[in-house]
C-alpha cells in the first residue's frame, strides 16, 4: 500500500469537498465545472452549451452566509490567555501570538482561518511543529480537509489516540528560474510507534520518483524531539464543527450548498427560456420569398399580393412564471437554511425579542461551531506551551496555563444610556453586585470583551473619576443613545 493511500472516509467525501470549494469561489468555478453542475441539453453542441451556461447567473448565497457566520463569531475579538512577564516562556509565546504560523498570521487571524474551514468544509487540522534555524519556537501549520489523506486511531493506555496520520503538502523546490520557484507535492507520514516500551512519534517524507511514474520514494525520516526526548504523541489537532476528532463530520453549510446549486440550475433554464421567448419574432404571409424585409420605424413592408398579412409571434403562458416562482421559493429556502443576510429588510420594525427568536437557529449553529473551534484551538495552544515548558507530558497543560475563547454572544443589542444609568443605580442601591454590573456592561458592549471585574476595578483605581459630577456629564449619561450604546 502506497504512503498516499487515502482513508475510506476521505474517498467518500472528497467529491463533495470539491463542490463546497467551487460554491464558495462562486460563479467562475461553478461555470468552469460545466456538466458537473448543469446537465447538457439533448443534442446540444459544446459551443451552444457554453453559451447556455454563460447566459446564467450564480446567486452567491452560500458565500454571503459564511461571511455572516464569521462576522458573528469575530464580532468581538477572541479572548486569549498567555503567560505574562519577561521570562523565556512568556517571550516565546508572545512571538507566537503575533505570528502563529511563521507566515505572518497572528493567533486571532489563524483562528479566523480555522473557523472559515470548519464552517465551509466541516474539517481541518493543525500540526504543531518546531522551527529551529534561529527561530527556536513552536508554530502552527494548517491542513485543509483535502490535505488530510489518511489516519488511524487506536486505544493506548485506556485512551483513543492517533497512531497514523498522512498529510499532503505542496513545497517549493529550487529551479533554474529564481523568479519562478518550482512546486512539488509530497506526503508527510506521522506514526506513533512503541520503542523500548515507550511511545514516540516518527515522521517520514515521501515524494514522487524523478521518473514520474506515480511511485513514491522516501526522502527523509526523523524522530522529533523536545528537550532531547521523542514526542509522546502525534502533535496534531483536528478541528470540526462539533468535536475535535479524526472522524469526518458533515459540512455545516451542506444544505445551503445543495439549495444554491439547485437555484443555479433553475436560473440557467430560466435565462435560456428568456433568451428565446422574451423578444417577439416577426412573421409574414403573402410576400414573395425573395423579398428582403427589415424591421424598424424607418421602413415599410409593401406587397401587391391580395390578403398578405404580417405580425409578431409572442410568448404566452405560465412557463416562465413557474420558473420565477420556483426561484423565489429556493431563495426563501436559502434564507431559512441560514442566509438571513440575504433577506430584504422588513419595512416594519421588529422587537429585540422577535429578532432574537428569528435568528436563534443560526445562533445555535454558530455558537456550537465557536465552542468546538475554541476547544480544539486550546488543545493546539497547549502543545505550543508544552513545547516551550518543562512539563513532562502535553496533558499536564491546562486552561490555567493558556487558552483562547471565541465569541459566543451574538446579541447585537447594545446598552442604551438609560440602561447603563439603571444598572449603576441598582449597584449603588445594593440590588446587584459590582461583578454583575460589570458583566452586564461586557454583554452590552460597554466594556472590552474578556476584561474581568478585577481588571476593571484596577483600571478604575488607577484612573479615578472626578469627585464632583458636572451637570453636563449627568445629562450625557442620562441620554438614551438608542442602539449606538456606549463603547
Amino acid at each position: 500500500m502506497a504512503a498516499n493511500h487515502c482513508h475510506a472516509l476521505y474517498d467518500k467525501h472528497s467529491d463533495f469537498w470539491q463542490t463546497l470549494r467551487d460554491v464558495i469561489i462562486g460563479e467562475r468555478a461553478i461555470k468552469a465545472g460545466g456538466t458537473r453542475y448543469v446537465p447538457r441539453l439533448e443534442g446540444q453542441t459544446e459551443p451552444a452549451y457554453r453559451v447556455f451556461i454563460d447566459r446564467s447567473y450564480f446567486y452567491g448565497a452560500t458565500t454571503r452566509t459564511v461571511s455572516g457566520y464569521l462576522g458573528m463569531i469575530f464580532r468581538r475579538d477572541p479572548v486569549v490567555k498567555l503567560p505574562e512577564g519577561s521570562g523565556p516562556l512568556a517571550t516565546a509565546l508572545a512571538g507566537f501570538h503575533l505570528d502563529a504560523d511563521l507566515l505572518g498570521k497572528s493567533l486571532e487571524e489563524y483562528a479566523r482561518e480555522v473557523a472559515f474551514e470548519v464552517i465551509v468544509m466541516g474539517r481541518c487540522g493543525t500540526l504543531i511543529d518546531w522551527q529551529g534555524d534561529g527561530e527556536d519556537r513552536a508554530y502552527f501549520s494548517l491542513y485543509k480537509a483535502e490535505d488530510i489523506l489518511n489516519w488511524r486511531e487506536e486505544r493506548i493506555d485506556g485512551r483513543l489516540q492517533l497512531t497514523l496520520l498522512v498529510l499532503r503538502e505542496i513545497v517549493e523546490v529550487e529551479g533554474d528560474d529564481p523568479f519562478c520557484p518550482g512546486l512539488r507535492e509530497q506526503v508527510r507520514v506521522l506514526r506513533l510507534v512503541s520503542v523500548a516500551g515507550a511511545w514516540q512519534c516518527q515522521v517520514e517524507i515521501w515524494a514522487p520518483e524523478s521518473e514520474g511514474k506515480g511511485k513514491l520514494q522516501l526522502l527523509d525520516s526523523c524522530t522529533p524531539v523536545r528537550h532531547g526526548k521523542p514526542l509522546p504523541n502525534i502533535p496534531f489537532v483536528f478541528h470540526g464543527p462539533n468535536f475535535s476528532r479524526a472522524g469526518v463530520e458533515e459540512s455545516p453549510i451542506a444544505d445551503i450548498v445543495t439549495a444554491n446549486l439547485y437555484h443555479f440550475r433553475l436560473m440557467t433554464d430560466f435565462q435560456h427560456g428568456m433568451h428565446f421567448t422574451a423578444l417577439p419574432t416577426a412573421w409574414v404571409s403573402g410576400f414573395p420569398k425573395d423579398t428582403e424585409l427589415r424591421i424598424g420605424s424607418s421602413v415599410a413592408w409593401v406587397t401587391e399580393q391580395l390578403g398578405a398579412t404580417a405580425g409578431f409571434l409572442e410568448f404566452k403562458g405560465e412557463g416562465l412564471n413557474s420558473f420565477e416562482k420556483a426561484l423565489d421559493r429556493v431563495e426563501r429556502l436559502l434564507s431559512v437554511l441560514g442566509a438571513r443576510l440575504l433577506e430584504s429588510q422588513k419595512k416594519v420594525s421588529e422587537s429585540a425579542e422577535a429578532l432574537q427568536l428569528r435568528q436563534s437557529g443560526e445562533s445555535s449553529v454558530v455558537a456550537g461551531i465557536s465552542l468546538a473551534v475554541s476547544k480544539s484551538l486550546c488543545s493546539a495552544m497547549r502543545w505550543v506551551y508544552w513545547w516551550h515548558s518543562t512539563e513532562e507530558h502535553p496533558d499536564m497543560i491546562s486552561a490555567d496555563h493558556c487558552f483562547i475563547e471565541l465569541n459566543r454572544d451574538f446579541d447585537v443589542v447594545r446598552l442604551s444610556g438609560k440602561e447603563i444609568q439603571a444598572l449603576v443605580l441598582a449597584w449603588q442601591a445594593g440590588a446587584i453586585s459590582h461583578e454583575t454590573m460589570l458583566h452586564q456592561f461586557e454583554r452590552g458592549s460597554v466594556l472590552p470583551p474578556g476584561r474581568s471585574a478585577d481588571e476593571e476595578r484596577a483600571l478604575i483605581n488607577a484612573n479615578p473619576a472626578p469627585t464632583t459630577v458636572t451637570a453636563a456629564t449627568t445629562t450625557a449619561i442620562s441620554m438614551d443613545q438608542g442602539q449606538g450604546g456606549y463603547g
